[in-house]
């Protein structure tokens, strides 16, 4: 896993190598391990290199027998051993033995269609000298990132939005658009960042540049369109299911281990990763070292759940302890990695865990995101199914209890009454079929914190639809789809690499140069998922039906029957302390003043400081609280780190109040 970087000057001028240099060094925690720039007439690559396979002969950019075709590469292809060997018997010549060289032939052999060929996670630029065209692209699925945008005189590409600030012809304006997304779905939509005219190549596409004109094209698409209701011949097929699932999962680890460094493993107690480290175990014949999350507060800890893996596989294990205090302390460093507001601090946790894989001397994990998503884990879906059945009587007034059993860990839920209970669940309940109908109760409760917004800022958005950007990136046919597969989408296609494998993903990873790798994001085993029966998926309520049926006899049974608990984490409370009324970071403080806030010119100061006030003396502090305050606050510290601070670097200390155009 790398860093990448680059730029064509549309005007044909030279590159300037030291451009590049000044533009990849600000990404050397993707890559501390080298560094490298090629230019050519108006074209430069660069590369930060986090070395993983053929450690001695895989720097980059690297070129081609005949150095015609050039590549900056961030990533892993899992299958190029395979394709390697293809490439090999078609006549291509190799002089190194790392996945990149085969990127470099691969494309030589069929063009830009050679990413069908992929099975990995990459984002990568090509420089095709002879045609003098700039290929880039981006995985299926989003986990590695890939952002560009156009100045007056060039385009520019890197691994990060830092990277292209770093260039100066770029501007850098929060895009409000972009902020309304986040305040409802906790994401942009792609190609849309919270900076304007700065854009993410989304997950599934290339791009192409060419004699001066752009152009984009999906590679990959995720559908359910196959999907049935019900298993026929249940048990026969049912069994065949459990097979096929067996193969697919032990394969997607067994390529993932391809490394020439030690590989470890993230352990969360929950199902997924407890899976994906029996898989491990299959194919190694040394200690395993695992990596985990314990926080201070038991309605977060799962590390009960974690010695019980531990105990049963007998890996090698480490964890952090982890507290509100922690959370505050490098909430800075996170959202300097994540480059946008987040409205959750799940992210901290996941930072201060990487640092411990790093420090252990471990640059690669295996973790289990994905599941979920495709195999029917997420209380969403079954809240779906019941919302679907309470549709078909919306007068019933025991239909919507079965709500509350999803939610054991959340004391809020269980004490709604029955009027609340349905005034939160219930909303686009009158129209099941319509193509949010399961988010709705969730986007809806999200978008409440923007009440908080300047009336500036709701003037600018009195017109904006946020939903129809939405509605324009959903696929032919989604409409027919069912409810549940509805469901599976929206998590899949958007609030997967647009939260989950990005903010708690790969940025607070690679922030310390740590590769994750996901079994269960294989292509192939989300092809398969996709086109399973629903009833595979989740009996009844039972989540992860199929996985519990192939994997669930080689763990341990406390793991395999706990109740369905999401990783979480201390919100509002890490930086606003009801016991002492105070903010024991300094910075919070100071960006939560409403002199910052008030400069800023996006939220209303005087909004702001009630919420303060009424966290601080103890009020109710429920999901909009928590989300408005880590919004509000990660939002200021996006301003401070990028826009006030030119995004130069970490320094979090108070700059003044002057008076700065943030957004229009």
């Amino acid at each position: 896993m790398c860093g990448i970087c680059g730029f064509l000057n549309l005007d044909g001028s030279g590159a300037d190598p030291e451009l590049s240099r000044r533009m990849i060094s600000r990404v050397r925690h993707r890559g501390p391990d080298g560094s490298g720039v090629f230019t050519d007439g108006p074209a430069s690559l660069a590369h930060a290199r986090l070395s993983i396979i053929d450690l001695a002969g895989g720097h980059q950019p690297m070129h081609n027998e005949d150095r015609s075709v050039w590549i900056t590469f961030n990533g892993e292809i899992f299958n190029f051993v395979e394709l390697h060997r293809e490439l090999l018997q078609r006549g291509h010549q190799f002089s190194t033995r790392c996945d990149t060289e085969v990127i470099l032939h691969s494309y030589e052999d069929k063009g830009e269609d050679c990413v069908r060929d992929f099975n990995g996670q990459w984002s990568f630029a090509i420089w095709d000298a002879p045609k003098r065209r700039l290929f880039l692209s981006r995985d299926r699925l989003g986990v590695r990132p890939l952002f560009y945008t156009f100045t007056d005189k060039a385009f520019v590409f890197g691994s990060e939005i830092k990277n292209l600030l770093a260039h100066p012809g770029v501007s850098r304006e929060i895009d409000l658009e972009a902020l309304n997304q986040i305040f409802t779905f906790w994401f942009t939509l792609s190609p849309r960042t919270i900076f304007k005219n700065i854009f993410e190549l989304p997950p599934g596409h290339s791009l192409v540049l060419e004699n001066g004109k752009i152009r984009i094209q999906r590679h990959w698409q995720l559908d359910f369109s196959g999907a049935t209701e019900t298993c026929p011949d249940s048990p026969q097929q049912e069994k065949k299911y459990v097979e096929e699932l067996r193969e697919l999962l032990l394969d997607a680890t067994r390529i993932r281990l391809r490394a020439d460094v030690p590989v470890g493993a993230y352990l969360s107690g929950g199902l997924d990763s407890s899976i994906v480290t029996t898989l491990i175990r299959k194919f190694t014949d040394t200690s395993l070292e695992t990596f985990s999350v314990a926080f201070e507060d038991p309605e977060f800890d799962e590390s009960e759940y974690q010695q019980e893996v531990i105990r049963a596989l007998g890996t090698k294990h480490q964890q952090i302890r982890c507290g509100p205090s922690d959370i505050a302390r490098i909430f800075p460093d996170v959202i300097w990695h994540a480059e946008k507001p987040i409205l959750r601090t799940a992210p901290a946790p996941m930072f201060l865990l990487s640092k411990l894989v790093r420090d252990s001397g471990y640059k690669v994990v295996l973790t289990g995101e994905g599941s979920d998503e495709f195999l029917g884990g997420y209380d969403i879906y079954k809240e779906t199914k019941i919302r679907a059945f309470w549709a078909s009587q919306p007068d019933s007034k025991l239909r919507p209890l079965l709500l509350k059993s999803l939610y054991p860990y959340m004391p809020g839920i269980q004490n709604l009454s029955p009027a609340f209970l349905g005034a939160f669940f219930g909303i686009g309940l009158n129209d099941p079929s319509q193509p949010f109908f399961s988010h709705l109760p969730r986007w809806e409760s999200t978008s409440k914190v923007r009440m908080f917004f300047s009336e500036a800022t709701k003037s600018e958005l009195r017109n904006c639809d946020v939903y129809a950007g939405l509605r324009e990136l959903l696929p032919a046919g989604f409409g027919q789809w069912t409810p549940f597969c509805r469901a599976q989408y929206l998590e899949g296609a958007f609030f997967l690499p647009g939260y989950l494998l990005s903010s708690q993903g790969d940025r607070v990873a690679m922030a310390h140069s740590v590769e994750g790798r996901y079994p269960f994001l294989d292509h192939r085993v989300v092809g398969f998922a996709s086109k399973l029966p629903l009833q595979l998926k989740m009996k009844v309520l039972n989540e992860k039906y199929l996985l519990k049926e192939t994997f669930g006899d080689q763990i341990p049974a406390a793991v395999r029957n706990r109740p369905k608990q999401p990783y979480r984490a201390p919100d509002a409370h890490s930086f606003i302390n009801p016991a002492s009324r105070a903010m024991p970071e300094a910075y919070v403080e100071d960006l939560l003043s409403p002199e910052r806030i008030k400069n800023a010119g996006i939220f209303d100061p005087a909004a702001v400081s009630r919420l303060v006030s009424k966290i601080k003396t103890g009020g109710p502090c429920g999901f909009r609280e928590n989300s408005a305050l880590v919004g509000i606050l990660s939002t200021q510290l996006v301003i401070h780190q990028f826009i006030e601070n030119s995004g130069e670097g970490t320094d979090y200390a108070a700059v003044g109040t002057r008076n700065t155009t943030l957004c229009r």
